[in-house]
């Protein structure tokens, strides 16, 4: 098993101090043209620098979290009326694979609160018992990719289901 890490950080800082309840978002693979995730990205890193530039701790926070929101909110708007890429999570044997593994995981990787599958993107709201958040959304994610029939997806193409690394992963409720 890993060591749990209350921080670490990749392309973005994460802070995941044990015990606590998150909201993760990940996407399929292709879900938005990649112009939009890049435009994204770079106002993320506009705001991200303006709200480093304040001195004070306790208004940088609440500008950071009132950002979060906002950027959250954006980015999950553009998925909801996507009508870019893949939609496989609304087809029967994908979305039933994905909500198998949600449960499957139940548990013994983390305790399950709620959940919502959308034709691009999962919301899962849960708490993990062991490792990393990465891990217990990873486990979910390969089970879900290892379960797919290619045979039955249009292109032959196992739907990638990509994290979202630069977008809000999760939020303490």
């Amino acid at each position: 098993m890993k060591r749990y890490k209350t921080y670490y950080k990749r392309n973005l800082p994460h802070y995941q101090p044990p015990g606590h309840t998150f909201f993760v978002t990940y996407r399929l693979d292709g879900s938005l043209p990649i112009e939009v995730i890049k435009k994204l990205k770079a106002e993320r890193e506009k705001a991200l620098k303006e709200i480093s530039c304040y001195i004070n701790i306790k208004v940088r926070k609440e500008k950071y979290k009132a950002y979060q929101s906002q950027y959250f909110s954006k980015f999950d708007k553009l998925l909801d009326n996507s009508s870019y890429g893949p939609k496989w999570l609304k087809e029967d044997p994908v979305g039933q694979i994905v909500k198998d593994a949600l449960h499957y995981y139940d548990v013994n990787t983390y305790n399950l609160i709620c959940y919502t599958i959308m034709p691009n993107h999962v919301h899962q709201v849960f708490t993990p018992i062991v490792g990393r958040i990465s891990d217990s959304t990873n486990d979910g994610k390969a089970e879900s990719r290892n379960g797919v029939d290619v045979d039955r997806i249009s292109d032959s193409t196992i739907p990638e289901v990509e994290e979202v690394d630069f977008q809000i992963e999760f939020r303490i409720i």
